[in-house]
């Protein structure tokens, strides 16, 4: 049985999912991770908010760390921002950007669900969290798996 986690995207496609994570941070001082795993064994956002914590998403100096998480064989997603994200934006603010993923993955495009989730997220960010020239990248692009 292949693995799904390492099927559900190619090495071309994770890079365009990490450029667009450096595309979004050039627009806000928010940190943006993907996480992919089989399946979240738990409910989604407990689970999300697990990874972000062994992620360490939380060391980020305005508490800004957002994290798409992706159970794979649950056919699920959660976003999770951090307290200082959260502590500024109404109930609804994930909801354009969880729709922006949704419309991609019922049509089996992951990489383009991922992406216009990502950019999504970095523009909503901006208005709450705008970059400037003293912002430094404080947590890694890369696509985490489990």
């Amino acid at each position: 049985m292949p693995n799904t986690i390492e099927a559900f995207l190619t090495p071309s496609e994770e890079q365009e999912i990490v450029a667009a994570i450096r595309v979004a941070e050039k627009q806000t001082s928010g940190e943006i991770r993907v996480h992919i795993e089989s399946t979240s064994k738990d409910a989604i956002e407990d689970r999300a908010l697990e990874v972000f914590s062994e992620l360490k998403m939380y060391n980020t100096e305005q508490r800004n760390g957002v994290l798409i998480y992706v159970a794979v064989d649950d056919r699920n997603f959660a976003i999770y921002g951090d307290q200082g994200i959260n502590a500024v934006v109404k109930d609804t603010f994930w909801d354009d950007t969880i729709h922006s993923i949704q419309v991609h993955f019922k049509n089996g495009k992951f990489k383009q669900g991922l992406i216009d989730g990502i950019l999504k997220a970095g523009e909503q960010l901006q208005a709450y969290f705008p970059w400037d020239d003293t912002d430094k990248n404080e947590l890694s692009d890369s696509i985490s798996k489990g």
